[in-house]
């Protein structure tokens, strides 16, 4: 009669250190791009509104996840496809520095991965099974709508989120999966990292180039040696544009690298990138924790890491959206349940072998 009571309340104690952990971090990220920015002509608006926009979301996708969690995780879908779908001109959130800008084909396939990512997370939670089959429809819909919009990224990406997803909903051992999602974002970060050093031998380079482009490659050797000059503060926020050789030479540039992670290094130092790295691990940590089953658990995990991927390469992030439903959609997959239902999710992989036998395929919650 107590043991419920008990695994409650350890329950919000993990959940209340993961949350407090979450908010360090964030601080310590928006504290550190106005330490950066002391003194010089900077921009610190940006992340300072894109730490915003991930803390909003995750509250919200916290409040609408313990309430309706399939329902708010399909309005999500359908919201970020709508908005992937707008015309290229024009897109919400957007910090770079033209109308036009060609980072805008990465937010693209961002939203549509997010949409993807949202519709096989309210699959995996629905224990109604033609739901399950509709949203996960959805879903694949989502990725077949990305080469119209000339998104072969956004294609692989959210049709890789749907493999997952139904993958997800075989497994028991969520720790195994967040720890290879991780170790599959830090080997494309790396690469991008080899690539931009020219590190990496005379033919693997040559054929990445191509799929990258020159003009990114060359993007990235100007973070890199803008990081490598100013490796303790980074030159600031924002003045990425204004120091880098192949932004001044480029008309109607964004004034982005086109790489989260060598941005960070550029403008914040090594100390930038490991708050950017910690907030995603942070991400994962959460979702680690969460209540939730162990498929909507890794299929979150799964889309944030396509998102991580497609930041790595591409300037998704200088968008509103893309970082506001980042936020939302961990916030969903690790709500708590409502007061009185149990949750078939697990904190450990060992709570996770306990319960398998009771959670039915895909769903968010014991029958």
């Amino acid at each position: 009669m107590t043991t419920a009571p008990a695994g409650r309340g350890r329950e919000r104690e993990r959940g209340n250190t993961s949350d407090g952990a979450g908010a360090v971090i964030l601080a310590a990220c928006a504290i550190w791009s106005l330490i950066s920015s002391a003194g010089r002509e900077t921009g610190p608006e940006g992340v300072l509104l894109a730490l915003l926009a991930v803390a909003a979301g995750f509250a919200c996708g916290r409040i609408c996840g313990t309430l309706l969690p399939v329902a708010s995780a399909t309005v999500v879908a359908v919201g970020a496809l709508l908005l992937g779908l707008f015309p290229r001109h024009g897109m919400p959130g957007a910090t770079a520095t033209t109308d036009a800008a060609p980072g805008q084909a990465g937010a693209t396939a961002a939203l549509l991965v997010l949409a993807a990512g949202a519709a096989c997370c309210a699959a995996a939670a629905s224990r109604q099974a033609p739901q399950r089959f509709t949203l996960r429809l959805l879903a694949l819909g989502t990725a077949c709508a990305a080469p119209a919009l000339h998104s072969v990224a956004g294609f692989a990406a959210a049709l890789g989120v749907l493999l997952c997803s139904l993958a997800a909903a075989r497994m028991r051992q969520r720790l195994l999966g967040l720890v290879g999602l991780a170790l599959a974002t830090g080997l494309v970060v790396a690469t991008s990292w080899a690539v931009a050093a020219e590190a990496l031998p005379q033919g693997l380079r040559v054929s990445l180039e191509g799929p990258l482009t020159a003009h990114r490659v060359l993007l990235w050797q100007d973070a890199s040696d803008l990081a490598a000059e100013h490796p303790v503060l980074g030159v600031g926020p924002g003045r990425f544009a204004e120091l880098s050789p192949t932004v001044e030479q480029t008309v109607r540039s964004d004034g982005k690298p086109h790489s989260a992670p060598l941005q960070q290094a550029a403008e914040q130092g090594v100390t930038g990138v490991v708050l950017l790295g910690s907030s995603f691990g942070w991400l994962l940590y959460v979702l680690w924790r969460s209540p939730r089953s162990t498929a909507v658990v890794l299929t979150a995990g799964a889309t944030l890491t396509a998102l991580a991927v497609l930041a790595s390469v591409g300037n998704a992030l200088s968008f509103t959206p893309v970082t506001a439903g980042a936020g939302l959609l961990a916030g969903l997959a690790s709500a708590r349940g409502p007061i009185g239902e149990g949750t078939a999710g697990a904190a450990d992989d060992g709570q996770d072998r306990t319960r398998g036998t009771h959670e039915p395929d895909g769903a968010g919650t014991v029958r």
